[in-house]
Parts: structure tokens; sequence; C-alpha cells
């Protein structure tokens, strides 16, 4: 797979996939499946309006949990996976619960994935999101875990990083090597991965293989969305909903520089894949982090997949460019693993 992005600069060509993998410059202009234009249109019209109303209050917060996981209970998992619940001991605490999504056929026993699901640190679980963490388990013969970490406004900022943390020491407690650990996250669950790896890398425990982000939601201020907004048409996302979202994350941590992952120390970070859709506001976001990684000395990869919208690879059942964003976060996560094998023979 050839990097999107050389020499500390992103290059602003988009990605489109073939059978060998990414190839920089590629059908830049090639449009977007008929599928994506529909999901797009119906997002915009249906759910956007929705979601400008979800951060107002909290019984508006608690009805939204109570209808995506409604919702979630129609979306099958990966026929080729299988699931777990995990209930990880906490002394003093309750327990962390989560997900595990195993392969059905020859789940690899020394490596897994930890993937921290989206929903703006305020709604979702492992549940709504395993249309992506079944298929990354299917498509990388790999575990993936997905603790439900607490959310906001009852649970603000730093709680759902210690959960995830203590998701990451349970899966070396298990036996994962950490070279063998990729983390991965999609939208705040993004955010919430780069944070991760971030204070992991920063501390004594042993760093992860690799990250994976698909649509980060990487400035909690929301002044880079702000300033793209009048350029994207994004399908159900804006910089006011965000910003006022932020307001219940952050809580009373609001200069809490783990936060700020355009700020953080990036060196020593493992390597990293970001996707981003072409017709999100988060794309700024997205590409800022990857100049800030890039610029740190890390091995980043950012994919711009032109026409498609945040989190497009949730319907990777029927959207063929979600499908292929899949598989070629598969072929990085293995990437990576074959690289530490290699360095460590």
């Amino acid at each position: 797979m050839e990097p999107l992005i050389r020499a500390g600069r992103p290059r602003r060509a988009v990605a489109h996939p073939d059978e060998q993998g990414v190839e920089a410059d590629a059908l830049a202009d090639r449009k977007p499946s008929v599928q994506s234009a529909v999901i797009s249109r119906a997002l915009r019209y249906g759910l956007r309006p929705f979601m400008h109303r979800l951060p107002g209050h909290p019984m508006s917060i608690r009805t939204a949990r109570t209808a995506v996981d409604a919702a979630a209970i129609l979306i099958g998992q990966h026929p080729q996976t299988r699931l777990e619940h995990v209930a990880i001991p906490r002394e003093g605490d309750r327990p962390l619960g989560g997900e595990l999504l195993v392969p059905e056929e020859d789940p690899a026993r020394d490596a897994a994935v930890l993937y921290l699901h989206g929903g703006g640190y305020i709604v979702c679980s492992p549940r709504t999101h395993r249309p992506i963490t079944s298929r990354l388990s299917a498509d990388c013969g790999l575990p993936v875990f997905v603790p439900h970490y607490r959310l906001a406004p009852e649970h603000p900022f730093p709680a759902p990083l210690e959960d995830a943390l203590d998701a990451y020491c349970w899966l070396l407690e298990e036996g994962y090597p950490a070279d063998r650990i990729v983390i991965a996250g999609d939208s705040a669950g993004g955010h919430l991965a780069a944070a991760l790896t971030g204070e992991i890398c920063r501390s004594d425990l042993p760093d992860p293989a690799g990250m994976v982000l698909f649509s980060p939601w990487v400035d909690l201020t929301c002044e880079l969305a702000a300033e793209c907004d009048p350029q994207v048409r994004d399908a159900y996302i804006s910089p006011q909903m965000a910003r006022r979202i932020a307001r219940l994350v952050t809580g009373r941590d609001e200069l809490d520089p783990r936060l700020a992952l355009l700020e953080c120390d990036w060196q020593d970070v493992p390597p990293v894949l970001i996707q981003v859709g072409g017709d999100e506001v988060l794309r700024p976001e997205a590409e800022r982090l990857a100049e800030a990684l890039t610029e740190a000395g890390v091995d980043c990869v950012l994919q711009i997949w032109p026409g498609q919208i945040h989190d497009f690879q949730i319907f990777n059942r029927v959207l063929p460019e979600a499908r292929q964003a899949m598989e070629e976060t598969a072929r990085f996560i293995s990437s990576v693993l074959d690289a530490r094998r290699d360095a460590v023979a």
C-alpha cells in the first residue's frame, strides 16, 4: 500500500482502492456509487434534523440511546463471526463490560484489535457498531474487543479514557502481546483511540502495533469544522451540533491536555491509518491530524474517499466503497502486525 502522506505533508490526491491496495493520485474525480448517493441524501433529510436536537436536554439523549439500541437489534453481525460477552472485574468499581467478536474459523490466538465505538461520547454501544467490528474480525481473522465505555454527560472525560485503558490492559493480561494489538475507533471513538494510543506511548505500558481511525473527531473546539462547513454537504453533522456535544463531553476538564489531539506529543507512535469521507465536515480535522502525526515522524496513511459521508464504513453491507475501505483496513492491520513480527524475528 503506497502512503498518501509523504515528507511531512498530506497529499491532496484522493485515494481509490484497486486489487493491490490504494494508489496515490488515483481517480480523484471518480463519482460515488448510486448506493452512496441514496444513503447520503436519506441521512441528510431524515437524520440531520433529529441530530441537531440531540444535545439539547438529558431526556433527548436518553431517547436517542433507546432508539439507537433498539435499531441495533435489527443489525446482524457478520455471519462468519461469533459473539462473546466480556465483563472485566475492577477493584472498587463496577466491571467493565464489552463484546468480543471472534472469527468462526481459525481465529488468530496471538493478535487482537481493540475497537472503540463512536457516537459523540454520548450515544451508541458495542452492539450498534457490530457491522464494523464483526466485519473487521472476519476480514482480519482476529478477535475484536469492543468495551462498553462510560458515556457523557453522566461520565465526562476522562472516564472513557480510563475505561479504554482498562480494556487495553485486559488484553495484555489475556496474553495478547502489545506489539500484536491494533487500536481502532470511529468518530468520537477515533478521538478516544488516538487519546488512548498517546497515553500508552507516554506511559510505561508497551506500545501497540498500530492505530486505525475512521472519520475521527479530532478537534473538540470544533473550530476546524466551522471553517469547513460552507464547503461541504455533510449528511448529518454540523459544527454547531458538535460544539454542543463537546461541552457535555469535556465537563469540567476542558483544559485536559489529552483532549487536544493536535497539541499532543506524537513521537514514537506506531503506524496509523486514517480514513475519512470526502463529503464530511470532519475531513479538515483528519487532514490536520495526519499532518501532525507525519511531522512527528509517524508512518501515517491518509485515505480520503470521494463523495463519502461520515462513518461510511458502517454501511459495508450495501456500499461498495465501504467494503473496499474495510478491505484496505484489513490490509493495513495485516501489514503492521507482519512488520512487528519480522522486526522481532
